[in-house]
């Protein structure tokens, strides 16, 4: 009977995949473990592997094939024995239905997702009724709001703004809502009440101010190139998008003196075993950095957690994710319980997953989850800079570069010193301004005496 090669599921979220490379060619002889193609996920590229023995009979999908359903035939294996003629002719033919069972599996999930934004405020589905909140177009005042353009057009075409319902922030009336009253197709204020209940529970995220042929018109013809997003943008701009409309954030800044966190990682470095002509190991400061975090939460442990809906994570780890720059994109692999781990470990550690992300080559399981994260623009000369917390963790580190700056001594006198600008974003459900303040406290005690980071 024909082995029928689906598209994997390569990690817990993903629902599409591309064809990078096929491995084999048809017709020639597989067995269990050889690698039958390399598949790019938004975040890695990936190896599917055979479970079963036999022929490779036909190649259903070929490489450079973008956005193939998980689930999807991909590929058919002529068993032991089995006419390959046959099995390519027919084994498509009894191909499995996941693919059209999941749908239904992710249907409550999204749902659920979408309901619970629309309950807090999170934005309207431009398809459908306004929510009685974001419906009322009278400020506090009578006044109708509504914007410059919205008053013009409305008096152009004899329209009662006070009859149309808004669909901007707050309920604010905007273009839109006017080119959709002129063709008949806004809501008047008396169907309001009418038009709110029968409106669907779910809401999408807001409509874009302008649609792409909109943007595309403000430009010269020719004057740019037009590059479609990839998998991995998407996913940036999705989950970047949901962070700030759902979390809650909150900024904490501090300066760190780096002098003899800087004396101390020149003593280590100069210190390190050389081997085949190379150093068992080079410190950098986001090392000091991953580590001075760690530390900071486990001596701080009611700021490592996470937030869900029902209770709060207290996690018995300090697993740090660390962002690192990819073409197209960036990534963020953690390293795991950094608290226990030495700085050497560290820094061989982030060596290996930089080289490793920059080719696409990262597990799933090394850049999902982490209690925490750390965003380094320091390298770039940039002072300082607030990041965007990135769920399920409810803090994120943002560094600044380390520059000369005048300080004032403990004697009172007037100094220089090497200085880093650090800020904490942090999700405030989960994690208070004092307490943030008393974790960025002890990140600073631990930056500035780096023995401590030793022991």
């Amino acid at each position: 009977m024909p082995i029928n090669v689906l598209m994997p599921a390569l990690s817990p979220t993903m629902e599409k995949g591309n064809l990078a490379k096929w491995l084999k060619k048809e017709g020639d002889t597989i067995k269990s473990g050889d690698v039958l193609a390399e598949i790019e996920t938004d975040k890695a590229t990936m190896e599917v592997e055979a479970v079963d023995e036999g022929v490779l009979a036909r190649i259903v999908v070929p490489e450079g094939t973008a956005d193939v359903p998980v689930n999807d035939l991909i590929a058919i294996i002529a068993g032991e024995g089995e006419d390959v003629k046959a099995a390519a002719s027919g084994g498509g033919a009894t191909a499995p239905a996941p693919k059209a069972e999941a749908p239904k599996a992710e249907a409550p999930k999204e749902a659920k997702a979408e309901a619970a934004a629309a309950e807090k405020g999170y934005g309207v589905n431009p398809g459908a009724a306004p929510a009685p909140a974001a419906s009322a177009p009278a400020s506090s005042g009578g006044r109708i709001a509504a914007s410059p353009l919205a008053k013009r057009l409305a008096k152009e075409a004899g329209l009662d703004l006070a009859a149309i319902q808004g669909s901007g922030p707050h309920g604010r009336i905007v273009e839109r809502d006017i080119l959709a009253a002129k063709s008949g197709g806004a809501p008047k204020a008396a169907a309001a009440p009418q038009a709110a209940a029968a409106a669907p529970k779910v809401a999408a995220a807001p409509a874009p101010s302008m649609s792409d042929d909109q943007v595309k018109k403000l430009f010269a013809e020719g004057s740019f190139e037009e590059v479609p997003h990839d998998g991995m943008r998407k996913t940036i701009a999705r989950r970047l998008l949901e962070a700030k409309q759902t979390i809650p954030h909150f900024y904490l800044t501090i300066d760190c003196q780096l002098d003899a966190l800087l004396a101390l990682r020149e003593q280590i470095n100069a210190a390190a075993p050389v081997a085949d002509g190379k150093p068992a190991y080079k410190l950098s400061v986001n090392d000091f950095v991953i580590k001075a975090h760690a530390l900071a939460l486990k001596r701080v442990p009611d700021a490592n957690v996470s937030w869900t809906d029902g209770s709060m994570l207290k996690h018995k780890h300090a697993d740090v994710g660390v962002a690192v720059s990819i073409p197209g994109g960036l990534i963020t692999p953690i390293i795991r319980d950094a608290c226990h781990k030495s700085l050497s470990a560290i820094s061989n550690e982030m060596k290996d997953y930089a080289a490793r992300a920059k080719a696409r080559k990262l597990k799933p399981e090394e850049y999902q989850g982490g209690t925490t994260a750390v965003s380094n623009l320091g390298m770039f000369g940039v002072k300082d800079f607030a990041a965007i917390v990135n769920p399920p963790h409810a803090t994120i580190l943002a560094v600044g570069a380390g520059e000369k700056r005048p300080v004032v001594k403990a004697d009172g006198t007037l100094g220089v010193a090497t200085v880093m600008s650090v800020t904490l974003s942090t999700d405030h459900r989960a994690v208070d301004g004092a307490l943030g303040a008393e974790l960025m406290a002890a990140f600073k005690q631990l930056i500035e005496n780096p023995m401590g980071m030793l022991v």
